[in-house]
């Protein structure tokens, strides 16, 4: 979830940065999911996640889990924000200049083949896990960011804005992922329905229309006809924020901003935390080394804690000595190790994409264990490294956040 300085909420200087508030209610839902699913509370826990939901409108109905609900409806909502985000980045924030997207755009290219890389050579034999080649390529932007913020003024700006940059790059490629190698069988009646929602979506941004309800009610319309159509929905997310205008004619009026405003709290206090709460909870009784060495366990653990660094770095590292980009201003190699390891945090979007791949049978486990650990693994490493890098700079090791 990016938060780019075009479009975040500003923050009373001495108020608690929301950031780091919001990190910590992400983790406190992921600890709450573990509690239920390992004591006597399991049973509950299971039992409310697959409580059924219907919504019938006539002889229309919509039936399904209230954990597909959170699945396709919550997270279609949280995929509109990452798409408001990702326009504004390109449209007048770090991405917007040729130059300096080139340093996060290698970053995020590294970031994404080397976990991929790393979950193939392990778990890659096996056909039945072939599937999960993305999961450890994603970033969780809420909790990485909400780390950093913990180190305050000690991390450069610029450094800042990197990882920033390259965590929306990286949910940018996660969304090409999803629609290209994630997509159920599809229906064409409804697939050419979600076009006609499209269509009109383009007309409305073509019309200079700056109101939000218009964008949002045929947005509802494309998320129902994408759904019915086999593509996952929530694409439609991101479709919908694709279209959604930067301003109107005279800059007096800024729907994005205006948009990315309201759905803030919502997606970062609200719809994460439950989507965590519904996807974390991994039993980890009678677990041993075995469930550790699991092909897709320590493919995911690995990737997230050794194939994002390696693979942010190396190409960061060949974008400055080719002279295509330099490193962010005030930053040392090592801050950028630092963050690499940041980026390794995967959780919200690689459970979201473990869940695409391999359902939620046995193999999910599988998938919250490894993403749990090289989560917290690639967490506590890269505070270690920025910390280092802080007193090797001559600075406090940590802030006030």
């Amino acid at each position: 979830m990016a938060n780019s300085p075009s479009a975040s909420s500003q923050t009373a200087p001495n108020g608690p940065n929301p950031e780091v508030v919001g990190a910590f209610v992400l983790m406190a839902a992921t600890v709450a999911a573990l509690i239920f699913a390992n004591t006597g509370l399991a049973g509950v826990y299971k039992a409310l996640l697959n409580t059924p939901i219907s919504l019938d409108v006539g002889s229309f109905q919509l039936a399904d889990s209230l954990k597909n609900w959170v699945k396709n409806l919550l997270m279609a909502v949280f995929f509109l924000f990452v798409g408001l985000e990702i326009k504004a980045e390109f449209a007048e924030g770090a991405l917007s200049d040729r130059k300096r997207a080139i340093l996060p755009f290698a970053g995020a290219i590294g970031g994404m083949a080397a976990p991929a890389a790393i979950f193939l050579a392990l778990a890659g034999s096996n056909p039945a896990y072939v599937n999960g080649w993305a999961i450890p390529s994603a970033t969780d932007i809420a909790f990485a960011v909400g780390v950093v913020a913990l180190l305050g003024s000690r991390v450069p700006p610029a450094l800042k804005a990197f990882l920033l940059a390259v965590a929306v790059i990286d949910d940018l490629g996660a969304i090409l992922i999803i629609a290209v190698f994630y997509t159920a069988e599809i229906s064409v009646g409804a697939l050419g329905l979600a076009a006609l929602a499209i269509a009109v979506l383009g007309l409305l941004n073509l019309r200079g229309v700056t109101r939000i309800l218009p964008y949002m009610l045929v947005g509802v319309a494309l998320w129902l006809f994408v759904l019915k159509s086999g593509v996952n929905p929530t694409l439609a997310g991101v479709i919908t924020a694709l279209f959604v205008p930067m301003r109107n004619a005279d800059n007096s009026v800024h729907p994005l901003h205006d948009l990315v405003g309201k759905l803030k709290f919502s997606v970062v206090f609200l719809i994460m935390p439950i989507f965590a709460f519904a996807n974390a909870g991994v039993p980890l009784t009678g677990l041993g080394l075995g469930d550790m060495l699991h092909p897709v366990t320590s493919g995911i653990a690995l990737g997230l804690l050794i194939g994002k660094p390696i693979g942010i770095t190396l190409l960061v590292y060949i974008a400055v000595r080719s002279g295509l980009a330099r490193l962010p201003d005030k930053s040392s190699w090592l801050q950028v190790v630092g963050v690499a390891f940041i980026a390794g945090i995967g959780f919200t979007m690689s459970l979201f994409i473990g869940v695409l791949a391999f359902g939620d049978g046995d193999l999910m486990n599988k998938v919250r264990l490894g993403v749990l650990l090289g989560s917290t693994l690639a967490a506590v490493g890269g505070v270690a490294v920025l910390v280092v890098a802080a007193r090797q700079a001559g600075e406090p090791a940590v802030s006030g956040a």
